[in-house]
């Protein structure tokens, strides 16, 4: 069968709505499960057991403010490309950059010397922090960019429509010193349940594609299941990596 005209136009936004119902119950799937960030949280000792107790907000969280808009067809459809230059900067800042026979890092998060100083000082030197925070809101810019919440440029600066904030620790009263030697392995159920959420987000961000250049607009439930996502990520990086807390991060897209 042949359609043309009008009547391949509404195949066309019919099959969209069918993809884009699908991911929505994906969504409803994926993103209903675990307890939400505040209420009881299970926060591990140094020994490795772990106590309850009461969590009214993480100290990481990540905001991306809704595109009520219509969003930018073109940009959006060339998204891999554009987002080239502004990857490659990411790139650099958070990998480093290969050069001669052997790496060397012009800049990166502040991990190993942080879990030093904590081990054996009990600091968490602010402006290390400052840095780690600077570069996850940057990282953060460009992973929203990517993945189709904003259409703005990423701004190495400016905080635009993407807010992560990190609370500063007390490290000699709020973190256990010999927690970073442990942290990265305690994290290890987190690691495997955000690679199969990265799967379906990454599979939720194309139907959203679809959603963007024919509609013009980004499904909230879409939107909100990358957003918690990506929240998930920042929650675990902050606990295992950049060492902002010991309280362990809840299994949960909410915030």
């Amino acid at each position: 069968m042949i359609l043309r005209g009008r009547d391949e136009c509404q195949f066309k936004l019919a099959t969209v709505a069918a993809v884009v119902d699908i991911g929505k119950c994906v969504v409803r799937e994926w993103g209903g499960f675990g307890p939400p960030a505040g209420g009881q949280s299970l926060r591990p000792n140094s020994l490795g057991g772990g106590v309850m107790e009461e969590v009214t907000e993480y100290p990481a969280d990540l905001r991306v403010d809704y595109p009520d808009r219509q969003l930018n067809r073109l940009t959006s459809f060339f998204r891999l490309f554009t987002a080239i230059p502004i990857g490659i900067v990411a790139g650099f800042l958070v990998y480093g950059v290969c050069w001669g026979e052997g790496w060397r890092f012009l800049g990166t998060f502040v991990v190993a010397p942080t879990a030093l100083m904590i081990l054996f000082r009990q600091k968490y030197p602010g402006w290390w922090f400052d840095w780690n925070l600077a570069l996850a809101r940057f990282t953060g810019r460009f992973l929203a960019y990517l993945a189709l919440l904003r259409d703005e440029y990423p701004s190495t600066e400016d905080e635009q429509s993407v807010h992560i904030d990190i609370a500063y620790p007390d490290a000699r009263a709020g973190l256990n010193r010999w927690m970073p030697l442990v942290k990265w392995l305690l994290a290890i159920p987190h690691y495997i349940a955000l690679f199969f959420l990265g799967v379906a987000a990454v599979v939720i961000v194309v139907i959203a594609w679809f959603a963007i250049l024919f509609s013009g607009r980004y499904p909230r439930d879409l939107f909100d299941f990358v957003v918690g996502v990506l929240r998930w990520y920042l929650r675990v990086w902050a606990y295992a990596f950049l060492m902002a807390t010991d309280v362990y991060p809840p299994f949960s897209l909410a915030r």
